[in-house]
């Protein structure tokens, strides 16, 4: 059975702080946000889904309790509609599409969406605790490392400069800028309004235009104090003793942005979008998901993809446009260096450098992201992939229709 994608909507991003302009809404009330906005614009009798399935990385307090049953209930779907949350850390969004297409692929499932959310402001990274961190055999026997660490680690591994780094972020916003202008975004970002109607933001909060690699190199590097004062560096050389020093090049500003927002893609048969009146906009040709190395973690994407295009029976150079996850500058570079990408076919709209990374979303936006230029540039296939926390890596490939 084929799983296609018919509509796809994301909120704009936030500042995931107290002065953020989503932090006065809920996490279920901002993730309702994009499951009205499908019902609404395709006339979605809501009957006809079977699952919405929500990737939350923190599901704890105001955004824990199956946060995706509870957007059913509070987008006014019919009751019948289930819902369930999942967690494959930063994957979790792109992961939960791909649990909402593994249902209908299997013919257990006519209609179903892939969410995701993350209310950041109100409920801190880290909240939830971990096993991984607190765990102290776990921890001592996977050498866990906090991930700033791991993302200066791969780039010490790497050879990636500063200046490598600050130029690829710099160029995040300058195209993420670019789109806004050039109205890019327009088709897929609905309003957040409060429960009076008032809007509260229509655009992604954090981007900067006016950045470039010389203004980025006043920053101060993040994670000097966590790798050297805690003893996360020694950690890592432990693992990586052919490092001969992990050189402390990332920072706030070639780092992805801490954001809230929520996103939701519509899947089903063919005969569920016809019985609605809709038309498909692409079809889901393979996902993958991967473990990897755990202190170094962040390398996982070039694994996921390499095993999602052998699903496809594909090659590298038949995509046209690849979608990942800025968790770090550096995590791009890699990318790029391992599967031979141009850079000007990755993010070409820029990425959560520039517009922040909503982690249980943000899987679930890029790809809508990516179609939307798939429609806009007149190509046709597109591999969407993240790093994940703790070693593990999502991709899925898409394909206009």
């Amino acid at each position: 059975m084929e799983a296609l994608i018919f509509d796809h909507v994301r909120t704009p991003r936030g500042k995931g702080k107290p002065d953020g302009a989503l932090h006065e809404v809920t996490p279920v009330w901002l993730a309702a946000q994009p499951l009205v906005a499908l019902r609404e614009r395709n006339r979605l009798d809501t009957a006809v889904v079977d699952d919405v399935v929500m990737g939350c990385v923190v599901p704890v307090g105001e955004q824990g309790g199956n946060v995706g049953r509870m957007a059913v209930l509070q987008a006014d779907y019919a009751q019948s509609v289930a819902g369930v949350q999942l967690n494959r850390y930063c994957g979790s969004g792109l992961e939960a599409v791909s649990f909402a297409a593994a249902k209908v692929m299997a013919g257990q499932a006519d209609m179903t969406i892939g969410a995701g959310v993350e209310m950041m402001s109100r409920v801190p990274m880290g909240s939830d605790g971990g096993a991984w961190a607190q765990d102290p055999q776990l921890a001592s026997k996977t050498y866990f490392v906090m991930q700033g660490i791991s993302a200066d680690l791969l780039a010490s591994l790497r050879g990636h400069s500063r200046r490598d780094l600050d130029e690829y972020s710099a160029e995040s916003h300058r195209r993420a800028a670019k789109a806004w202008t050039e109205g890019r975004f327009d088709q897929s970002v609905v309003p957040v309004k409060d429960f009076l109607g008032m809007t509260l933001l229509e655009k992604d909060e954090t981007i900067r235009a006016e950045t470039t690699a010389d203004s980025l190199a006043a920053l101060k590097p993040a994670f000097t104090e966590m790798g050297q004062k805690y003893g996360y560096d020694s950690v890592a050389l432990q693992r990586y003793p052919q490092v001969e020093q992990i050189h402390h090049h990332h920072h706030a500003g070639n780092s992805s942005g801490i954001v809230d927002g929520a996103a939701a893609v519509l899947i089903g048969t063919a005969e569920a979008g016809a019985r609605q009146g809709m038309k498909p906009r692409a079809r889901i040709r393979a996902f993958a998901s991967i473990g990897s190395e755990p202190t170094l973690m962040l390398d996982g994407p070039a694994h996921a993809a390499r095993k999602a295009l052998a699903r496809a029976r594909m090659q590298a150079s038949d995509i046209d446009l690849w979608e990942l996850n800025e968790a770090f500058a550096t995590v791009v570079l890699t990318m790029m260096e391992e599967l031979d990408i141009p850079h000007e076919r990755m993010n070409v709209n820029g990425g959560a450098i520039a517009m922040g990374h909503p982690l249980g979303a943000t899987g679930a936006m890029i790809l809508g992201t990516v179609l939307d230029e798939l429609e806009r540039s007149g190509k046709r296939t597109a591999l969407i992939s993240l790093c994940v926390a703790a070693g593990m890596g999502s991709a899925m490939i898409i394909e206009r229709v």
